[in-house]
């Protein structure tokens, strides 16, 4: 009963923001289909660690340890070639999950998801947005047949 009306209040909350003319961001539109999404998110998960991450994790380790074994890094005096080695797997998986995004925003791409939230600055993106600007940059149909008029309008000072 109780997750009965937590939706319904959520149902009247959007609806009240619509009333108001405030911005609703698509991604809170209940038509997405979420399962797809976390199907796509979990797919990036399982094979960015599997196709990345994972090997360029024992790929670094097995470069440190060769260069260990070689005697061009010296071992550690207290603790052996561990926290080389150590180093060498977090940076190697840390480097695999990074290479891995670019694949996992194409995925992304394709279910409809165009420079969304959750795509960083690096996307075209302004971090610090100026005044009057919205922090999510999906425009709805009904927006894009607005804009045109809005722009058209001249503006008064």
């Amino acid at each position: 009963m109780s997750s009965q009306t937590t939706g319904d209040r959520d149902r009247a909350a959007r609806t009240e923001t619509a009333e108001k003319g405030w911005f609703k961001c698509p991604l809170s539109d209940p038509h997405v289909h979420r399962d797809e999404v976390r199907k796509v998110w979990k797919e990036c998960q399982e094979e960015s660690f599997w196709y990345r991450a994972l090997p360029f994790s024992l790929g670094s380790m097995a470069v440190t340890g060769g260069l260990i074994y070689s005697g061009i890094w010296k071992l550690s005096k207290r603790f052996g070639p561990f926290p080389k080695l150590a180093v060498a797997g977090i940076l190697g998986y840390a480097v695999g999950k990074a290479s891995y995004v670019g694949t996992c925003r194409n995925k992304f791409h394709e279910l409809g998801f165009d420079n969304g939230p959750g795509f960083g600055s690096w996307s075209g993106r302004r971090c610090l947005e100026s005044p009057g600007q919205r922090s999510c940059q999906h425009v709805c149909e009904e927006c894009k047949k607005t804009a045109p008029a809005a722009a058209a309008e001249p503006v008064k000072s």
